[in-house]
């Protein structure tokens, strides 16, 4: 079975290795730079401060993936929309817990007052693509050869999903 729950600072280690081992291994982070601790624990004190969850999936007693989100834009005109990030232990992908993490963060966003939530995939990932379309996303934009990794050029795909159906703010 596995536990979501909101993180602490004692999740971070985990966190880190999750998001290295993204780092070294796949086009699912546009980063070429593994973090140290002192880096997820800025970012995890950043989002916290702005009222911004951190979820961890965690089962038989180890983090297995983790979910956040930060602001799409700094301009204050965003204020209701935010950015995710989910990423899934290698060993534990497959299993039905990135969705149950996208679950919970957009149960928690919508009840904190969020109207959107946005994704940036690499274009290749159809795995994260398919997930995010079959949670209600639409692919709202594809961006041609923005970013590098591995030697490639890479495509970025915009999703977003409403998480409310307010007609003003």
């Amino acid at each position: 079975m596995t536990l979501i729950r909101n993180s602490g600072e004692a999740d971070l280690p985990a966190i880190r290795d999750i998001y290295n081992a993204a780092v070294r291994n796949t086009t699912a982070i546009w980063n070429d730079v593994e973090v140290d601790l002192a880096d997820r624990l800025d970012w995890f004190r950043q989002r916290r401060s702005a009222g911004f969850p951190v979820l961890v999936a965690e089962r038989g007693g180890s983090i297995v993936g983790y979910a956040a989100c930060g602001p799409f834009r700094p301009q204050f005109g965003y204020r209701a929309t935010v950015e995710h990030s989910v990423y899934v232990a290698e060993d534990a992908r497959g299993g039905g817990i990135g969705r149950t993490l996208m679950l919970a963060l957009m149960d928690r966003l919508g009840d904190a007052g969020q109207h959107v939530m946005v994704g940036a995939v690499d274009a290749t990932n159809k795995a994260s693509i398919a997930l995010h379309l079959s949670l209600g996303f639409a692919e709202v934009g594809r961006m041609p050869q923005v970013g590098q990794k591995f030697g490639r050029w890479l495509d970025l795909v915009l999703l977003q999903r409403l998480l409310d159906d307010r007609p003003v703010p």
